[in-house]
């Protein structure tokens, strides 16, 4: 039997083993189970690829693909059984390891959300959202702001992993290197969380400050490998190719990346990387009319999952630009596409298209999504005074979940 030549070995989070160290970032709004399905589709088509390239036996890869993260579900509204939450973390049977990313402020209540997702039999790895920048999230000191506040970092993280641990349900931690440059966490944080038993940290290399403007500084991925050495460091931010992850890694001696923005309308850059990490050099470059299938199976998913046409329609709309990015489309196209409300619109429009262009390369390539620009991060009063809370901005943080929304 032939084995692959892998440039790393297999990811290992907890009991899970994933033999390509790819994680699909969670991502509001987009990583849902239809999204997470198409990813999961070329994933497995990337390793198949490599495999018989690199001559294989049919079955030789021994556990799960990559890993695919569903949108960040408060904690609250979870324990509260909203029916948004309960819909996001929902799975397809076929999917393993479940994965389920929480957002929470206090270690009781993500402590009781972990407990439900163990009792009921509902995940098998749950990551711990502390990189959202959003300004209604930091404003009350959530997200990308609460590592800032060791104590109650260290609580969350203990009491996540207190909860899941029984079950062996192996918890993971995602961040930021900081507020801001002058306000870094990163390193305290990973450490942290290495102490309280999380079974991998993942650092997007980016300030909350900087959003998703400029460019990750890969060399603090690098930084957190070195302070961190006894769980696995993922890399995340501006991988737009599989080049580019194995870039990240070689530059990084990461032990796997975390693949955002890069993946929207293109699941097939899973193909991309789970063959790019075994050793394979395929890779996928549709026509227009390849794209346009897998756009009209991601609309078709999309409305299996809402149970619902208009629902699933409106929700491929946001979808439509960067499946059709650096295709010649038109801008009057493009809107018409943006507006479909059923199926058959969606075939109606597809059907008027030039379905024979082949790839458009780089034009097609590079930053999905919207880049924003560097700002100052919305905190609660006084945040940056201390590492601790006071009375006050307990007060506000135990808030913070209030203003966020299921997903």
């Amino acid at each position: 039997m032939s084995t692959l030549p892998t440039l790393l070995p297999p990811l290992r989070i907890g009991p899970h083993t994933i033999d390509s160290p790819v994680v699909l970032a969670p991502m509001a709004g987009i990583t849902n189970r239809a999204f997470r399905k198409l990813c999961r589709e070329y994933g497995d088509q990337g390793l198949a690829a490599a495999a018989t390239a690199a001559g294989a036996e049919e079955g030789a890869a021994s556990g799960s693909g990559c890993l695919y993260v569903s949108e960040m579900v408060t904690s609250r509204a979870l324990v509260e059984r909203t029916p948004i939450s309960m819909k996001l973390i929902e799975h397809d049977p076929e999917e393993q390891p479940r994965s389920v990313q929480l957002y929470g402020v206090d270690p009781a209540t993500v402590g009781a959300a972990v407990r439900m997702l163990v009792q009921e039999d509902r995940a098998d790895h749950v990551d711990l959202n502390f990189g959202c920048p959003v300004p209604k999230v930091t404003r009350k000191g959530g997200g990308s702001a609460l590592p800032w506040k060791t104590d109650l970092f260290r609580g969350i993280v203990r009491a996540a992993v207190r909860e899941a641990g029984p079950a062996g349900i192996p918890v993971t931690v995602k961040m930021r290197v900081g507020i801001d440059g002058e306000h870094e966490t990163f390193l305290d944080a990973g450490r942290i969380a290495e102490e309280e038993g999380a079974a991998a940290v993942a650092l997007h290399a980016r300030t909350a400050a900087q959003a998703y403007s400029g460019q990750a500084d890969w060399s603090r991925i690098a930084e957190l490998k070195q302070a961190v050495t006894s769980i696995p460091v993922l890399g995340n931010g501006d991988i737009w190719s599989a080049e580019d992850a194995v870039r990240m890694v070689e530059e990084t001696g990461c032990d796997g990346v975390v693949v955002g923005r890069g993946c929207l309308g293109r699941p097939w850059l899973f193909t991309d990387l789970a063959a790019a990490f075994a050793g394979s050099r395929v890779r996928v470059e549709p026509t227009l009319g390849e794209v346009c299938r897998v756009l009209r199976r991601h609309a078709e998913l999309l409305v299996e999952f809402h149970s619902d046409e208009g629902k699933g329609c409106r929700d491929i709309r946001k979808h439509i630009a960067w499946y059709t990015k650096g295709f010649r489309v038109g801008g009057e196209m493009r809107h018409q596409l943006g507006l479909v409300n059923t199926l058959a619109d969606l075939d109606r429009l597809i059907g008027t298209l030039d379905l024979d262009q082949p790839w458009p390369g780089d034009a097609a390539e590079g930053q999905r999504g919207r880049a924003g620009s560097p700002r100052v991060v919305a905190l609660p009063d006084r945040w940056l005074e201390s590492r601790e809370l006071d009375a006050q901005q307990r007060a506000v943080v135990a808030q913070a979940e209030l203003d966020v929304s299921g997903g």
